[in-house]
């Protein structure tokens, strides 16, 4: 998916995880934070970041920086995704699933975050092996990555758009 410009996005950002990291010293235990933020501005571009410092606001402000340096397009269609989809990304794994209207989100944690920014209404999601927030975060990102449209479908293929339906 594409690049967008943040500065041309209306975009909302969402705090999803933030973890206390301690590194031993002689003195004792150095403590730092990082963080994962999501931005979106819930119509179809979203974006996460990572950010670490050793003082928490300083973390969530890089990680917002990063995440909306790192906005991506997605296909929606009616409130949802176009197609089922897996993501995975070191042990997390997540299905996401197209649902009808009034479903809802159901999701948890990290995935919910990023499908509400990404402005996504109607979904099923299952989240599989770690639920470690960075994995799973970053799970949902490449799902989201990897879902193409029937346009972009029928383009890749050499094919009209009808006959993507009716092979």
């Amino acid at each position: 998916m594409a690049k967008i410009r943040s500065s041309e996005l209306n975009l909302k950002d969402k705090l999803v995880a933030v973890n206390r990291v301690a590194k031993v010293v002689k003195g004792g235990r150095r403590f730092s934070f990082n963080a994962i933020v999501a931005v979106g501005d819930n119509n179809g571009h979203v974006g996460i970041g990572l950010g670490k410092s050793n003082e928490v606001q300083d973390a969530v402000t890089k990680a917002t920086e990063d995440a909306k340096r790192n906005v991506k397009t997605i296909p929606l269609r009616k409130g949802t995704i176009p197609h089922s989809i897996n993501g995975k990304f070191g042990a997390g794994k997540v299905f996401l699933k197209p649902a009808s209207p009034g479903t809802g989100l159901i999701a948890g944690g990290g995935v919910r975050a990023v499908l509400e920014l990404a402005g996504v209404q109607d979904i099923l999601t299952k989240s599989q092996g770690s639920s470690n927030p960075h994995n799973l975060v970053k799970a949902t990102m490449s799902a989201l990555e990897a879902l193409s449209d029937a346009s972009t479908v029928a383009e890749r293929r050499g094919i009209s758009l009808s006959k993507v339906f009716n092979g």
